[in-house]
């Protein structure tokens, strides 16, 4: 501690006088004192205002230059000393010093500066103002071929410096892919594979990157899908394969180089990683087993590597994926119905499976979870079944196979994600399907809960799927028995309020569920009609110049209906419906001008 004392004297003293020997010595003292306790020592280097003295001491023409760097280094490990390097004054002269030829003086730098960005705003913006990133991106360029160890390990200190200079900081990445590193530390990656450090510098500096939009673009461009496949085909370690999982997720985000992955070679590794782990209890293989067939689903989500996958249902990739489905493990059972409604996103596809027998499959996985199941495999079973119900022809086959009693059973579960697949799964299956739809119009417990779930304020997307289903059942049966069941249950009301949305098409859906409730159950539902002002809303519809052509037609479709009520025509008479009808006579378009013109009659003869 005496010693350290006197050193710190020393160099506080120390000016252009003093021999460079004594300086040393004083210098080497105080890496010692680092050595054996960083914290303390930095406090008493702080205290004692040597920092400035530093400052000085930076110059390319001193021998200390590189034991000053590395003490800089060393105090700046410890957060509290990162500002007050920065306020010493020490960013200019250490970036200076990255101009410099000696290795060990850059080495030092490069650690300093390094360690003075890492978690510090302050560090950051100082080597910023001194252009310090541009230098490092330089050295980093003209280094990359070079396989000598020290090379090798100039090029990782580099790379953890810019590392820390932009971590979390999206002005300073998008800075560094403006200069361009993206193809300089992909081309380093290849290069320098067998040097694990470095490789590991890479990949969390790329993990960085990969988060901007406009990384993925320069990504796009280089070979990185191949570079980073090649890597994890060697790895066995836990730790090493997430890293480049890290990498991999924000990359597949990418249609691009989705397909570059798949082209070179990663499924098969996500597959083999599955199949490894699947039985495993342990934490690591469980980690693995989920990130793998997560990173197979997102692969799926691009049109054209979902379908180099698909290959006609005859590719190997799908057959595989069509086996986690019966699997035992949530993850994989949850991956599978994910990827199947993946691969159900063009007709030809969603033809094929529901051919090959594919509904069976998700409605026993469905069952496997009717009781306390998992919520998460519901809602991606659920959105397979939507998605395959899409194309005309699978309608009657999905039906008969008795997927709408299938999933009638998860009626009474609570869960908003679930509720919203289900009612999208019904909706798309009765489109066009006048049997089915009245089989489901007269179910009491469905219309109840439709009803129930037209209130679900706080789920907007369950609102609206319940009323989008009230209107569907009614529109595909035009049954007399369905309307009965749902003037029963109370769901008129939510069929007027419908057809104010703010969506025109859910806005004529209701129109038209109404207009059919008006032709053939007038009299059943007369007093929810007036009740929930359908009237008043109609009037301001066609008063509206912003409503939509096909709402106004639709509006007076409606008008013309309700005068067969005595209540209604009365409230039509009470409100000025032939003058605002009479405008629309001369409307740009020609349906509507002709639908306005027998409205008028109609108003006409009945006043």
């Amino acid at each position: 501690a005496d010693n350290l004392s006197d050193a710190l004297k020393k160099l506080k003293i120390t000016t252009t006088d003093s021999t460079a020997d004594s300086l040393e010595g004083c210098l080497d003292c105080l890496l010692q004192a680092l050595a054996q306790n960083n914290m303390e020592t930095s406090e008493k280097i702080q205290k004692s205002g040597v920092l400035q003295v530093f400052a000085s001491l930076l110059t390319p023409q001193s021998s200390c230059t590189a034991k000053v760097a590395n003490i800089i280094a060393e105090v700046a490990r410890n957060e509290f000393m990162r500002n007050p390097c920065v306020d010493a004054g020490l960013i200019p002269p250490l970036v200076q010093l990255l101009n410099c030829k000696d290795q060990e003086v850059l080495l030092q730098t490069g650690r300093a500066l390094g360690n003075i960005c890492y978690d510090s705003h302050e560090g950051r913006n100082a080597v910023d103002h001194a252009g310090g990133a541009h230098i490092v991106v330089d050295h980093i360029r003209s280094l990359c071929s070079k396989t000598d160890p020290a090379s090798e390990k100039l090029l990782t200190v580099f790379c953890g410096m810019l590392m820390n200079y932009s971590n979390e900081n999206d002005t300073l990445q998008s800075q560094l892919i403006n200069m361009g590193v993206i193809p300089t530390l992909v081309k380093l990656l290849g290069i320098h594979c067998q040097n694990a450090a470095l490789t590991e510098m890479c990949l969390v500096a790329f993990g960085n990157l990969a988060e901007l939009e406009s990384s993925k673009e320069q990504f796009a461009y280089t070979n990185i899908a191949e570079e980073l496949v090649k890597l994890f085909k060697k790895q066995i370690e836990h730790d090493k394969k997430e890293m480049i999982f890290e990498v991999l997720a924000p990359l597949a985000e990418n249609d691009v180089i989705k397909l570059q992955l798949v082209e070179a070679g990663l499924v098969e590794c996500l597959l083999e990683v599955v199949q490894k782990t699947v039985d495993s209890d342990k934490e690591d293989d469980m980690a693995e087993l989920k990130t793998a067939s997560d990173l197979m689903v997102l692969l799926l989500l691009g049109d054209e590597s979902m379908q180099k996958l698909f290959e006609g249902g005859k590719g190997s990739v799908f057959q595989r994926v069509l086996l986690w489905i019966p699997s035992n493990s949530h993850q994989l059972q949850l991956a599978g119905a994910l990827a199947i409604a993946n691969f159900a996103r063009n007709d030809g596809n969603c033809i094929h499976m529901v051919d090959n027998g594919i509904v069976q499959k998700l409605m026993d996985l469905l069952d496997r979870h009717v009781e306390d199941g998992n919520v998460t495999v519901q809602h991606a079973a659920l959105s397979a079944l939507r998605n395959l119900a899409i194309p005309v022809v699978n309608k009657a086959k999905m039906l008969s196979a008795g997927v709408a009693e299938a999933v009638l059973k998860f009626l009474r579960s609570e869960m908003p994600p679930v509720q919203f697949k289900l009612l999208g799964t019904l909706r798309m299956l009765i489109d066009a399907q006048a049997e089915a739809a009245e089989q489901l119009g007269k179910n009491v417990k469905l219309v109840e809960r439709l009803v129930e779930w037209c209130e679900a304020k706080d789920h907007a997307g369950v609102m609206g799927e319940s009323n989008r289903l009230l209107s569907a059942l009614i529109r595909h049966s035009k049954s007399k028995d369905v309307i009965r069941t749902i003037v029963q249950s109370g769901g008129i009301k939510h069929l007027v309020t419908m057809a104010t949305s703010e969506h025109v098409i859910m806005q004529n859906e209701a129109l038209v569920a109404l207009a059919l409730i008006a032709a053939l159950e007038l009299v059943t539902a007369e007093k929810d009609l007036e009740n929930a002002q359908l009237v008043q809303i109609l009037h301001r519809l066609l008063s509206d110049d912003r409503s939509a052509p096909e709402i106004k037609y639709n509006s007076m479709v409606l008008i013309c209906a309700l005068i067969g009520s005595e209540p209604l025509q009365k409230e039509v008479q009470s409100m000025a419906f032939l003058e605002v009808v009479s405008k629309l006579r001369s409307h740009e378009n020609k349906t509507v001008a002709q639908q306005a013109s027998l409205t008028e009659q109609r108003l006409a003869v009945e006043s």
